[in-house]
């Protein structure tokens, strides 16, 4: 599974960084990712906007072109408990 986690860039702030969370399970469940840093201000986030239809991250997006977000904590359980397939919604759809 080739997916692709969006974050604001800031993930050098360990601890409680929402983006940070979900890298750490991403790495501790050793799923290939490639990091794609966001701007900060989300009112710069129109390419985010477009494929995942609003402007909060982190997102994931699988190589499908669907997308997963929700609060990092419960990314963070999902990707942990092994049930990340299957996540994906695409834009049009929500």
């Amino acid at each position: 599974m080739a997916i692709k986690l969006h974050t604001c860039g800031n993930t050098w702030i360990k601890g409680p960084h929402p983006c940070w969370q979900v890298k750490k399970a991403l790495t501790t469940q050793r799923i290939p990712f490639e990091e794609v840093g966001e701007p900060l201000r989300r009112g710069k986030r129109d390419e985010l906007e477009k494929i995942s239809g609003q402007r909060m991250l982190p997102v994931i997006e699988f190589e499908d072109g669907t997308t997963y977000r929700a609060e990092s904590r419960d990314m963070k359980e999902t990707i942990l408990d092994g049930k990340l397939e299957g996540t994906g919604v695409s834009p049009a759809t929500g």
